[in-house]
């Protein structure tokens, strides 16, 4: 049997998506120039497009295909990208590289920072309305997607995450504290990214069930090796700072449980999405390599 090969399905979905996303940055070049140069800056700067993909791979695992995900797929890029940028302000977690360059607000100033994720935000909800309007049989699940991400992305999800990041800090969490933690700030956004490509995919109830509680399990594995990178990642593969959870008095999952048992708990949480998986055909092949890919990944 031939084996899924990842790399080239990643840089296949990377190249459509980064494709598209340059298209609404021309498309919304109008303004002023700084400030464009500034959401340029930091939407292209090589990330890993985990949740545009997931949002693709989703909706082919249910049937559907990457042109009718796209929209929904680089909306959630941006709004990944623009909560990157907030997050990296002094006022919040105060760094200073971001994919092995300056942060924004280093490369441009803090106000244009702010400036540039507030814009990126916005453009996400105009892409999403638009699609809406010109899919006059799907407007229904635009609507509902529009909602799955506001949530995901607002106040009872991301941001609300973020919130109880900083508020937590040098306060030590439980096991079950941290887990809502950190489904908030990283989970909630990769459960939408699944949700919202299962429905433009016109997935069954069953289906989505079953793939919510995929990404609910690869959302926090992702957090806790990205709390172990932190720890024993190589800051120059990474493209950012290292260790500095531990200087911030952060909670993570090494800083509570150790290291060893970190990993035995991703490890878990990889198995757990896969046996989500098992009635499905090979079209969710990309989702099985993807989750097994965030634990094993070195950025």
């Amino acid at each position: 049997m031939k084996t899924f090969d990842l790399k080239y399905y990643l840089s296949l979905k990377r190249a459509l998506i980064d494709d598209r996303l340059d298209k609404i940055l021309r498309e919304n070049s109008s303004g002023s120039p700084r400030l464009i140069n500034a959401m340029r800056y930091s939407l292209m700067a090589g990330g890993k497009r985990l949740r545009p993909v997931l949002c693709i791979a989703s909706s082919e695992a249910v049937g559907g295909d990457a042109a009718c995900a796209i929209p929904a797929a680089c909306a959630i890029e941006l709004i990944h990208t623009y909560s990157l940028i907030h997050d990296d302000l002094p006022a919040m977690d105060n760094d200073e590289i971001r994919r092995g360059k300056p942060t924004c607000h280093i490369a441009f100033d803090e106000a244009t920072a702010i400036l540039s994720g507030d814009a990126l935000l916005t453009i996400a909800f105009e892409i999403l309305s638009e699609a809406g309007i010109n899919d006059s049989s799907g407007r229904l699940n635009w609507l509902k997607i529009i909602r799955i991400i506001s949530r995901a992305s607002g106040c009872s999800g991301m941001i609300e995450g973020q919130m109880k990041d900083i508020s937590s800090e040098g306060v030590r969490l439980d096991l079950k504290d941290l887990e809502s933690l950190h489904f908030l700030k990283t989970g909630a956004l990769i459960q939408a990214s699944v949700e919202s490509g299962a429905l433009l995919g016109n997935g069954s109830f069953s289906q989505i069930d079953r793939l919510m509680i995929y990404a609910g399990n690869i959302g926090l594995a992702f957090q806790v090796t990205d709390d172990l990178l932190n720890v024993e990642g190589d800051a120059k593969e990474m493209g950012k700072a290292t260790g500095t959870d531990g200087l911030k008095k952060k909670n993570t999952y090494p800083f509570l449980v150790g290291i060893e048992k970190s990993k035995t708990y991703a490890l878990e949480l990889v198995n757990n999405a896969l046996q989500a998986l098992e009635d499905f055909d090979n079209k969710s092949d990309p989702l099985r390599a993807i989750a097994s890919y965030i634990i094993e990944r070195k950025r």
